[in-house]
């Protein structure tokens, strides 16, 4: 179910601030169109904090009109680090929605024995699959290999979306005994390549909405073991994604996209402050010309 590249889409704004609606549609067609095998709608790529509920619903809706169309898969993002307030969200999930992709409970630091009864608890409430979110410097708990395995023995949790930060021996361990049916997705963008190439089957990649092709070849590279094709292609791609996080993102992935007229604006909701032109113009040459 978690082959592949799937784009954890922005949310594009109009010049007036409100949600462009036709604009994700089109955005969304056009990452399926590039090979993408789904969409994860309302992740921290989409600014999910910034967004009142009825612009949640709008961008969901919007999105599984499209997934639906061409049969790929959405996976929804759902907040929360109490457990209680973040099944009630997974039993609200309209219909359309494929999997759910869970942080990690953030800032409570619950340890890995409350995150293990957390996911558990969740994955009896949900009514679609989940998707671990690890990523420990966002959350400040860390989940160890072992971890990841006792919670991805539930058969309702299908994977998890590993940005741990870099390459460690907990990824190596992990990858080298995963529960039967339980994927691993590349979360950091700049370290999918090896991640893929220790036994990651795609990723969930914010840069992808740039070079979407390109992505997808290089998990196709490495899933067929294809290491001549996968090893350079990897680097060339870990340059773009280093200069679409030269600022906070996804600012300068908005700033990329807008400057080839893919979104209407630029703009991105307070805290963040939209790119500055030069990094939009670096990432914008680096993705057509890697290394300058």
């Amino acid at each position: 179910m978690l082959r592949g590249i799937h784009v954890p889409l922005v949310t594009p704004f109009t010049s007036s601030g409100e949600v462009a609606a036709d604009a994700v549609e089109k955005l969304a067609r056009q990452m399926l169109d590039e090979g993408a095998a789904g969409l994860v709608a309302l992740g921290t790529t989409a600014e999910v904090a910034a967004l009142d509920p009825g612009e949640r619903a709008l961008v969901v809706e919007t999105c599984a009109r499209v997934c639906a169309e061409r049969r790929a898969l959405l996976t929804v993002g759902v907040t929360g680090n109490d457990t209680r307030t973040t099944a009630a969200a997974l039993r609200e999930l309209p219909a359309g929605v494929d999997a759910a992709l869970v942080t990690v409970p953030y800032f409570l630091r619950p340890g890995e024995r409350g995150v293990i009864a957390h996911f558990k608890a969740l994955a009896e409430a949900s009514p679609v699959p989940l998707v671990i979110y690890h990523i420990p410097y966002r959350t400040g708990q860390a989940v160890g290999a072992a971890t990841l395995r006792a919670i991805g023995e539930h058969p309702n949790i299908a994977g998890v979306k590993y940005a741990a930060g870099g390459i460690d021996q907990d990824t190596v361990d992990l990858l080298a005994d995963l529960p039967d049916g339980f994927e691993v997705l590349g979360g950091d963008d700049a370290f999918v390549s090896p991640l893929l190439a220790l036994g990651a089957t795609g990723g969930i990649l914010a840069s992808a909405h740039v070079l979407t092709r390109s992505f997808v070849e290089l998990v196709d590279a490495w899933l067929a073991g294809d290491v001549a094709t996968a090893r350079p292609l990897g680097h060339r791609l870990a340059q773009v994604s280093r200069a679409l996080f030269a600022e906070p993102n996804p600012t300068v992935i908005k700033g990329v996209l807008h400057a080839r007229g893919l979104i209407p604006t630029p703009d991105v909701r307070l805290p963040l402050l939209p790119a500055s032109a030069a990094a939009v113009s670096q990432a914008d040459l680096v993705a057509v010309h890697p290394g300058q």
